[in-house]
């Protein structure tokens, strides 16, 4: 919806013969084990990281930030990551659906106004390698936002306040890449 909202094409991906036809993904939040096992099951998971290995442009928030990371710390017994983003996640960092919460974030990459970020059950970034870059943390240092190269990850879910800068900037390397 938010990316049709700014212009784009946006369709659904779920099987390989329909990753051909994009040229940009989002790996939206949910649950990042059930998200590998039907990514392996439907037979995306080798696909999908060729198409990150070569360039193509990815988002991931929440459960998409884990998919996306080289390293799930506490991954579930045989969970597995697509990877491309040299960082470390822990899954579900700040506790249950319970322990939500809301809090501004700076992020000069977007701009002088703060992105306002909900989290649910998030990951943490608990390490960021030499390839990629903390675009946020919260206030205690914890890494909430990282990018590298055409790889844009988010624990939170900037969709629910209707903030689209992280959309726009994924957009703006799918366009990029083409």
């Amino acid at each position: 919806m938010v990316l049709r909202e700014l212009g784009a094409d946006a369709v659904p991906v779920r099987r390989e013969s329909e990753l051909d036809g994009v040229a940009g993904l989002v790996i939206p939040g949910g649950e990042s084990s059930v998200m590998d096992k039907l990514s392996r099951t439907f037979g995306l998971a080798e696909p999908l990281k060729a198409r990150i290995a070569a360039g193509m442009p990815v988002y991931g928030t929440c459960a998409g930030l884990i998919m996306l990371a080289d390293t799930v710390l506490d991954a579930v017994p045989g969970q597995q990551s697509l990877g491309g983003l040299d960082i470390a996640v822990r899954r579900n960092a700040f506790g249950n659906q319970l322990d939500s919460f809301e809090t501004d974030l700076e992020i000069p990459e977007l701009g002088e106004e703060p992105v306002h970020a909900v989290f649910i059950r998030a990951p943490v970034v608990e390490r960021v390698g030499p390839k990629a870059h903390a675009l946020s943390s919260l206030a205690d240092g914890r890494v909430v936002a990282v990018e590298q190269g055409n790889l844009l990850g988010t624990s939170f879910h900037p969709e629910m306040t209707d903030e689209y800068r992280f959309h726009a900037r994924f957009l703006d390397r799918v366009r990029g890449a083409a």
